[in-house]
């Protein structure tokens, strides 16, 4: 029995220290990191690679779908 007392001991202490001094993870990484696949400049500099005889303004930039 004074094993089984000693080992939840050992695994609460364990616990313990690993939340005190372990890795920091309370902070998440900040602003929202964004794929090249999700960013709108990236598809639209994509595009104008693909298509470069569209007719368009190259200087006019992406569209952004909330306006």
């Amino acid at each position: 029995m004074i094993y089984l007392v000693t080992l939840v001991a050992l695994v609460i202490l364990a616990v313990l220290l690993w939340k005190a001094f372990g890795p920091d993870t309370s902070a998440p990484p900040a602003g929202r990191v964004l794929g090249p696949d999700d960013d709108p400049e990236f598809l639209w500099r994509m595009n104008r690679r693909a298509h470069p005889t569209t007719g368009e303004n190259p200087e006019s930039g992406p569209v952004d779908p909330k306006e």
